[in-house]
């Protein structure tokens, strides 16, 4: 069986992705004023729930500004992660 491309997942299981990614952990603290620490999963995930204003990952299935917003911070991420270019 092979694997689907990331992009491709319900927004919610790419939240729980990037919450265990350690870069997106380092990102998140610095981004929550914590520049010399990593967050914890869970406290990557509380990050990404302000962030996006919900109280579950799983309402990024149907609130469609929290799908605006978890698609900003994911392009803040992946141009902090260098996945992306910088924008000028």
């Amino acid at each position: 069986m092979s694997k689907r491309p990331f992009d491709t997942l319900p927004l919610s299981q790419q939240a729980g992705i990037i919450c265990n990614d350690p870069r997106f952990q380092r990102f998140a603290a610095i981004r929550s004023g914590f520049p010399d620490d990593r967050l914890t999963t869970e406290g990557a995930a509380e990050y990404l729930r302000t962030i996006c204003q919900i109280n579950s990952r799983r309402e990024l299935a149907t609130n469609t500004i929290a799908q605006i917003r978890f698609q900003a911070m994911r392009t803040d991420f992946d141009a902090w992660a260098g996945k992306i270019p910088n924008q000028r």
